[in-house]
């Protein structure tokens, strides 16, 4: 989604030279809040979807993702600006022309389980992710390490095929966490076991899950006993429960909803956001094979038309990639304003003078602006020939059609990631893991991808990422439409919450309750 001023001048510098540093570097009472001060109770979260998962390298859904990173920790983390700092990994070594990244491990770390965490874990867990058969969506962004040595308990060694200048940004997911040796994912599916500040309590589907405070956590005590996530079905009623006392903190994505908070009461915070809004493509279906098809779409939308549809106009219109430090012109499109006339050519230089359908899959719940956005994009369409036809499912439902690539388009809002290589690696280049979600790679992106990742120099870099988001429109691979803002809504009493551009929640841990 969006990144404006807010994150231009320092956030911008830092980014730039994030991945040459990088590699240098050394480096509820259920649901009331207590009346006892910091730790009198335990905060409750609004939630507006039941997380589809609790194994943290298949998650893709945002709720899943935010439960999960309160539980387990990665090898790296990022600050505020999204810069890198230390994780699991209290410090790191590059050698051997960059191909050689040795990691200093934290002592005294355990799982929630009582059992420690050492570089038998680091292997154990990044080999596991990088096995096909675990399915884990963020395995192309390990794909460069070829093997992991652990020489002592607080050393773990990863050997690289080549330089990496995303890695060490890519090893801050949740995706990448760091799991037992002795656990498997199918077992923290049920009972989920992490190094992180909270551990898992209970979970009643569809109503709500509940983790205590860590009294062990590596990063120190949480201030708070616990967290609740809370289902609500809507943003609206999220409010409510907010304003009644009954939940103490939100995540919002309507700006509509948002700013009726903002008259209660309610301290709201906005956030620009590296999340973007997107009209995915499946170019290995038909009639989307078709180049000229997906760019007859491309041509047919009017992105600011959407934007002030479904968010009140409080984003941009953005190209592929959202980062300060590489963001994409969207001016450089194949047409960066609406052309109908166009559109319908491509249509008929395609073979479909009379007009094409393309089906669409619309997930409701996840975020709020989705079915907006989507009867939008449909009345758009439909004025240059083509049927937008829309299928509306509950978030679950969507994410399973989602990644099985059970589609032929997608209204989806996707994650943004400091580094485009972490942003679109596993899907545009033809071995990523989720490229067949994607629906689209080439040699030449192929190319470009491997080039970006080999160079730290911040120049080159810019123009590597220029021409991948170049090529990605020209080819209309996906139809990009606009970022937003994250808001986050808190009672009287909640403090102490950072917000990040990249939509992380991690710093629930540092809330406190009064």
């Amino acid at each position: 989604m969006k990144l404006p001023s807010a994150l231009s001048s320092p956030a911008t510098r830092c980014l730039v030279a994030v991945a040459a540093a990088a590699l240098v570097a050394t480096g509820c009472s259920s649901g009331t809040a207590g009346k006892g001060g910091s730790t009198g109770g335990a905060l409750v979260v609004g939630y507006t979807a039941d997380p589809n998962t609790l194994e943290p390298w298949k998650a893709t859904q945002f709720q899943a993702v935010h439960l999960l990173e309160q539980m387990y920790s990665t090898l790296t983390e990022l600050d505020g600006d999204l810069n890198v700092k230390p994780g699991l990994a209290e410090k790191w070594q590059y050698a051997d022309d960059n191909k050689t990244l040795t990691l200093t491990l934290r002592k005294g770390v355990t799982f929630h389980d009582g059992k420690p965490f050492t570089s038998a874990d680091v292997k154990s867990s990044i080999e596991r992710i990088q096995q096909p058969e675990t399915a884990a969506v963020a395995a192309a962004t390990v794909k460069s390490i070829q093997s992991v040595d652990a020489p002592d308990p607080q050393t773990a060694v990863l050997h690289l095929a080549a330089p990496d200048a995303g890695l060490l940004a890519g090893l801050a997911t949740t995706n990448l966490a760091m799991l037992s040796k002795d656990d498997t994912p199918a077992a923290v599916g049920q009972q989920p076991n992490g190094t992180g500040a909270f551990k898992f309590g209970s979970r009643t589907a569809g109503q709500s899950v509940k983790l205590t405070a860590n009294a062990e956590y590596w990063g120190g005590k949480p201030k708070v006993t616990g967290l609740e996530f809370r289902i609500i079905p809507d943003q609206t009623s999220v409010v409510a429960a907010l304003q009644s006392g009954n939940v103490q903190f939100a995540t919002l994505d309507d700006p509509l909803v948002a700013k009726s908070a903002e008259g209660s009461g309610l301290t709201v915070t906005k956030t620009p956001s590296l999340s973007y809004h997107v009209l995915q493509l499946n170019a290995r279906k038909a009639p989307l094979d078709k180049r000229d098809v997906r760019l007859a779409i491309s041509c047919a939308i009017d992105r600011k038309q959407v934007l002030d549809t479904a968010a009140l106009g409080a984003g941009e219109v953005t190209g592929p990639i959202t980062s300060p430090a590489y963001k994409s012109d969207p001016n450089a499109r194949p047409c960066p304003n609406r052309d109908v006339a166009k559109a319908k050519q491509l249509l008929a230089g395609a073979g479909f003078a009379n007009g094409v359908t393309i089906p669409a899959i619309v997930s409701q719940g996840e975020y709020a602006t989705s079915v907006n956005e989507a009867q939008n994009l449909q009345a758009q369409l439909k004025e240059a020939g083509i049927n937008l036809t829309l299928q509306t499912l509950e978030s679950g439902a969507y994410v399973d059609k989602w990644v099985a690539a059970d589609f032929s388009a997608a209204v989806a809002l996707n994650g943004g990631r400091p580094d485009p290589d972490g942003m679109y690696g596993r899907y545009f280049t033809s071995t990523g893991n989720l490229n067949k979600v994607a629906g689209y790679s080439s040699p030449g992106l192929d190319k470009l991808f491997a080039e970006g990742k080999a160079t730290t120099d911040p120049g080159k870099r810019k123009e590597i990422y220029t021409q991948v988001s170049r090529h990605l429109e020209d080819n209309a691979a996906w139809v990009w439409l606009f970022s937003s803002y994250n808001y986050t809504a808190t009672t009287p009493g909640v403090s102490g919450f950072t917000p990040l551009a990249n939509g992380s929640l991690q710093n629930l841990r540092e809330i406190s309750l009064q």
